[in-house]
């Protein structure tokens, strides 16, 4: 069963694909640099001690992304 969650809602070992991207300007073009755009698969590999920023596998390279820019990111968990 799938559901649908932000980037900040994946605990590690989750996995998702990307539906939506929610920001705008400068975080936007940054985000799809990295190559999260739509239908991306992405797993959250952990967080740090204090709880933010998450790591996470997108295309193969490990991204440390803040809350407050994954929560702008939705995506249908699998």
């Amino acid at each position: 069963m799938s559901r649908t969650t932000s980037l900040a809602g994946l605990r590690p070992g989750e996995k998702g694909v990307v539906k939506q991207l929610l920001t705008s300007g400068a975080m936007r073009r940054r985000l799809l640099d990295i190559g999260l755009i739509e239908d991306t698969p992405v797993e959250c590999l952990g967080r740090s001690p204090g709880g933010d920023p998450s790591a996470f596998l997108i295309r193969g390279a490990v991204i440390a992304i803040r809350s407050e820019d994954s929560a702008d990111i939705l995506l249908e968990t699998c």
